[in-house]
């Protein structure tokens, strides 16, 4: 079984208004949880792999950011990615800072 972690990154470089921060910072959490939960359940017969850590955060145009931080079998990060890509998630391309592949 994998142990899915799901983390909402707030990230300095959205500059969100002060007034939406609070807002934006929960439905980001709120769809951390709802993937987390998700994804908990599709690969909750996966032996493949002992864990899988997915980081969501805003892009510069607010639009919700993924990215995959550990390494695991390309069919678990491809499960992510379908999943990710029908709810209009974008894949996060840029600094590595919080890649530890």
């Amino acid at each position: 079984m994998i142990t899915v972690t799901v983390l909402a990154i707030v990230d300095f470089e959205t500059k969100a208004e002060a007034m939406l921060t609070g807002v934006m910072t929960k439905r980001l959490e709120r769809f951390a949880q709802e993937l987390q939960a998700y994804l908990e359940k599709v690969l909750q017969d996966e032996r493949v792999c002992d864990e899988l850590v997915v980081y969501l955060s805003y892009n510069s145009n607010y639009a919700i950011r993924w990215m995959v931080v550990n390494d695991v079998p390309e069919h678990v990060t491809d499960v992510v990615g379908r999943r990710c890509a029908k709810l209009g998630y974008v894949v996060w391309k840029g600094v590595d800072l919080y890649n530890f592949k």
